[in-house]
């Protein structure tokens, strides 16, 4: 665990590297059941992976706004941290986790109420919305349990532990991928649920970390705080919370809404070009592990320095997470590229998704490098008290160059087409963002 005195005096790449270390290992496994999940529901068939592969943008509109709020969590706590001013931790930690309960609780209602509706404009079928139904309905009604154990490891880690809420993950991910064969396929004394059952395992998971946390919060660190409600400061708090998260919530409901869009490009040429697309994600979230880590870590350390005024600090962070970056995907690509067919292979075994998932593997992991940059840069921006930029920049990725790129070439290429289109996105956003890191005041003049 990086305490503050670490995380704003020790050296800078031991201290980024001591505290994304714990959330590579949490995050792993966390990945790893939505990967689980991805292989098992490949045994059912083409037309169950093409469901849970409508389901990822809806899944993330959801988790997206809980991890938006969360960086904003993390911005506020970790500068109140910088400055030494626990009482503030505590209150914000306690109303931020209310607020975000019951946004999320809006979601849940609208989404059991709206279910096919959604599902049939991101070009579902309707011989696939029981199939997805299967999924969503269980999965929606345990989301809330969710809330508690991200916004609260949110908190953690802006004090700087990693290692806790890295704990919860390890314990709740192999849970799940250890529950997920008996649920989907009815191993011993358990019935055959398919979607339902994957659905269900993941639940389960999320109840082991809303016991943990909530036990976490309130015994051991004392975040967690009984306060009578007074509408003034806590729409202060919730102000502060929301000038930070809200744009974080815009950045990350980006992504459902671009992966809307690309699922729809990919429906118009079949379900199993969804089917591979789904696979992609899931892959791509798992080999990202290395980076998304670090930009994890990245919001809490820039906070904690602006706090304690070390602006420096942040800027060496930045040179240091760049190399970081490019080593990784370099790594990744080699492997995912050498190996495509070998790996593909292992999600499903029809002929078709095989075909149209190993471009991807080949050619989009190259540019991983400048993805992992662009979100550091984003994160360096949340950390310094600045939502906006990071939004910007974030939209330029989706809405900017990968967007419209894949419309485009959907239309000249077929999936290939869409997977160039991502490549290129990820390339421009990169080199976007090392422009702004480059003259911004605020970050760094890279050399």
């Amino acid at each position: 665990m990086a305490d503050r005195d670490y995380v704003i005096n020790g050296p800078v790449g031991l201290t980024l590297l001591r505290m994304a270390g714990p959330m590579v290992i949490g995050m792993f496994v966390v990945m790893m059941y939505s990967v689980v999940d991805t292989f098992f529901i490949g045994r059912l068939g083409a037309i169950p992976l093409a469901a849970i592969g409508f389901t990822f943008p809806v899944v993330f509109i959801v988790t997206g706004t809980t991890m938006g709020m969360g960086i904003g969590m993390a911005s506020v706590v970790s500068r109140a941290v910088g400055e030494g001013d626990h009482q503030r931790v505590a209150e914000t930690t306690t109303r931020g986790l209310i607020f975000v309960l019951g946004l999320v609780l809006v979601f849940v209602v609208c989404g059991l109420l709206l279910h096919d509706r959604i599902f049939r404009l991101l070009g579902a079928d309707d011989d696939l919305l029981p199939i997805i139904r299967q999924y969503m309905f269980p999965w929606l009604l345990g989301v809330p349990f969710l809330v508690i154990p991200m916004i609260g490891n949110s908190a953690l880690r802006a004090t700087g532990d990693t290692f806790t809420p890295s704990l919860i993950m390890i314990v709740a991910g192999g849970f799940n991928v250890v529950l997920d064969p008996f649920l989907i396929f009815g191993w011993w004394i358990f019935p055959r649920l398919e979607l339902q059952g994957a659905a269900l395992a993941t639940v389960a998971s999320y109840l082991i970390t809303f016991v943990a946390a909530t036990w976490i919060l309130i015994r051991r660190d004392r975040l967690l705080v009984w306060e009578r409600p007074r509408w003034k400061p806590w729409l202060q708090t919730w102000g502060r919370l929301l000038y930070i998260g809200l744009p974080a919530v815009m950045t990350n409901l980006m992504i459902p809404l671009s992966n809307g869009l690309l699922t729809r490009f990919m429906a118009a040429h079949g379900p199993q070009a969804v089917a591979a697309f789904g696979v992609a994600s899931r892959i791509e979230s798992l080999v990202m592990i290395g980076a998304f880590a670090m930009v994890t870590i990245m919001v809490p350390f820039c906070g904690q320095n602006f706090g304690a005024n070390r602006p420096e600090r942040v800027q060496a962070g930045l040179r240091f997470g760049l190399k970081y970056c490019m080593t990784i995907s370099l790594t990744v690509w080699i492997v995912l590229a050498l190996f495509s067919r070998a790996i593909a292979r292992a999600f499903t075994e029809d002929p078709l998704i095989i075909e149209i998932l190993q471009p991807f593997l080949r050619w989009v992991p190259l540019s991983y490098g400048a993805l992992g940059f662009m979100l550091l840069v984003t994160a360096s921006f949340n950390g310094a008290g600045l939502p906006k930029h990071a939004m910007w920049l974030f939209g330029s990725r989706l809405l900017v160059f990968t967007v419209p790129l894949a419309w485009w070439g959907s239309h000249a290429a077929g999936p290939t087409g869409i997977f160039i289109a991502i490549l290129i996105g990820n390339l421009g956003a990169g080199i976007f963002a090392f422009r702004l890191a480059r003259y911004h005041p605020r970050l760094i003049h890279l050399k």
